[in-house]
């Protein structure tokens, strides 16, 4: 490949292009990831708690919720725990299944990876550390690693 001055703008321009890709995609999908994750985790705590009431205080304590809530039997409290238990620990499996089944945190380590090593191929080509030809084969290397980010969406 030439040496040129317009050949080293053109890669320079398609790592920037690439760049933001890889910066509009992560912007999606961290909170994604972070809320994937969130979710799992609360939700497996929370119905925990839901089941150690009851299973350490017995019936004191759902006699005691029953009264706190003004329920006249506490099979009603335990019903509603359970129920609650349940429905938390459904929603932290499926969060948690999401987030595997789609590689979320793979994927978001992989773009964050990518970024990082286009932004060194970006400063060594534009202070001329790094010959045309090195420079697109590295190029190539980087994005082969998120082939799940497309650049077109993102101009």
């Amino acid at each position: 490949m030439s040496e040129s001055p317009e050949a080293r703008q053109r890669l320079s321009t398609l790592i920037d292009d690439k760049r933001q890709a890889i910066r509009a995609y992560l912007a999606r999908e961290r909170p994604r990831r972070n809320r994937l994750s969130n979710v799992s985790i609360v939700g497996s705590a929370l119905a925990a708690v839901l089941t150690a009431g009851p299973a350490v205080g017995g019936t004191k304590f759902t006699e005691a919720l029953g009264r706190i809530f003004a329920l006249g039997d506490d099979s009603i409290v335990w019903r509603v725990l359970c129920l609650l238990a349940v429905i938390l620990s459904v929603a932290a499996a499926l969060s948690t299944n999401f987030a595997t089944s789609r590689s979320v945190a793979d994927r978001v380590s992989a773009a964050e990876t990518c970024n990082a090593q286009l932004e060194g191929l970006a400063v060594s080509l534009d202070i001329g550390h790094i010959d045309i030809d090195e420079a697109v084969k590295l190029y190539q290397q980087y994005s082969d690693q998120v082939p799940f980010v497309d650049t077109a969406a993102a101009r």
